[in-house]
């Protein structure tokens, strides 16, 4: 069985990016990666700083998908700053954004892991 054909990441960014944006809320592009073949983490923020980072995966049965790198409980910003710098001595390629959520989840389709 073969995967689908995946697109971009910088176009998968920059999708996420603005469908996050369009309720008014804060979303920013954080770090650029490879915009082929770079992953992607989504930084879920909260207004006092702590929150929630999603990972880029996929599913046993090869579907996009996001796993809660820092667990189900929002964290503080060094923990999510620590997270973030652990990922990218395994990963140089990639992308960072910040999305403002109140309630820490994601506000765009997306399946949690």
């Amino acid at each position: 069985m073969t995967s689908p054909p995946r697109l971009r990441t910088d176009l998968v960014a920059r999708a996420l990016l603005r469908q996050s944006g369009l309720d008014g809320r804060s979303a920013m592009l954080l770090r650029k990666g490879d915009p082929d073949a770079g992953g992607i983490l989504v930084v879920l923020a909260g207004r006092n700083g702590d929150g929630v980072v999603l990972s880029q995966t996929r599913t046993a049965e090869g579907e996009a998908a996001w796993l809660r790198g820092t667990g189900t409980t929002p964290v503080p910003a060094d923990q999510i700053q620590a997270y973030v710098d652990r990922q990218l001595k395994y990963d140089p390629d990639l992308w960072v954004l910040e999305i403002e959520s109140s309630d820490f989840s994601p506000p765009f389709e997306a399946i949690l892991i």
